[in-house]
């Protein structure tokens, strides 16, 4: 077990931000869904021994994270949801010191893995840009290389594709699931996309409580049978937007056809659907599931 995290807990004062958190990842990728303010980066920061906690037990590649945080961290690549960087760098300086600073001594060495990760995030062009002058995809593409510099066992990405172009955002995920064949990656999004097209298991959180641990696969079939089309005059939209759960909608010649969720099946012309992972994610979320 790659790590093992049994009735984690973390309170800001009187405020509990995670309520007895029970996961166990392997190697390959895994996902961590939920939406902003459900917990996701203080579970990040916590495995990143950036932050304590105040009760359970986190074991990463068999270290205890409290007594044997230093060992944890030298298996650690991270990006923070906000990453800053020194402005004065350029982005080669950047992560030659990052390389130095997770001790890759060796000059060849560190100019190879630097070369290699520039190439893999597209920065090769502006690798000898001042930071400052980089645009807020260019630095989120920077810490995703600075995070895989040194070859980390663990990487964990928390909102890695905020600010990225679909091609980069592609380029991105293309980049992680060829790493998760030898490494343990947590990537922690509200961006249902970026779960899909990779992750094999996934867990969904809310209010600092999990919801859901599972395959994809699973997590779709949390909305089996919940999951409707329903057609209806553009007259009747705030109608439905108050009674159902709306995941999508199209405009169809005079009508829009909403994708909805629905524990009942709904009146007027509707038609059953095959649910997706966004959709089970979605019924989690809403307390409406099969």
């Amino acid at each position: 077990m790659t790590i093992k995290i049994e009735g984690l807990q973390k309170s800001y004062r009187k405020f509990q931000a995670l309520k007895n958190i029970n996961l166990h990842m392997e190697t390959g990728l895994f996902g961590l869904l939920g939406p902003n303010g459900a917990g996701k980066s203080t579970l990040m920061k916590i495995l990143s021994t950036i932050l304590p906690f105040q009760e359970g037990i986190v074991t990463i590649y068999d270290f205890d994270l409290v007594k044997e945080g230093d060992k944890v961290r030298r298996l650690l690549g991270y990006l923070p949801q906000h990453f800053n960087v020194p402005p004065q760098f350029t982005g080669r300086e950047f992560l030659h010191y990052v390389a130095s600073m997770k001790g890759v001594t060796d000059q060849q060495e560190r100019n190879e893995q630097v070369e290699k990760l520039l190439e893999e995030v597209n920065l090769v062009q502006h690798a000898n840009k001042k930071i400052k002058g980089y645009s807020g995809g260019m630095k989120r593409r920077l810490g995703i290389a600075q995070a895989l510099i040194g070859n980390p066992k663990l990487i964990i990405l928390d909102e890695p594709t905020a600010g990225l172009d679909p091609s980069e955002r592609i380029r991105f995920r293309n980049l992680i699931e060829k790493l998760s064949k030898d490494h343990s990656i947590i990537l922690s999004t509200h961006i249902i996309s970026d779960i899909e097209s990779s992750c094999e298991k996934v867990a969904v959180i809310n209010h600092g409580e999990v919801l859901f641990e599972g395959s994809t696969e699973d997590l779709a079939d949390m909305a089996k049978k919940v999951v409707w089309e329903l057609a209806a005059p553009f007259s009747e939209y705030d109608k439905v937007e108050k009674e159902y759960v709306i995941i999508s909608s199209r405009k169809e010649k005079d009508r829009v056809v909403f994708r909805i969720i629905s524990k009942e099946k709904p009146s007027g012309e509707v038609t059953p659907v095959q649910p997706s992972i966004e959709d089970g994610y979605m019924a989690i979320i809403n307390g409406v599931m099969s």
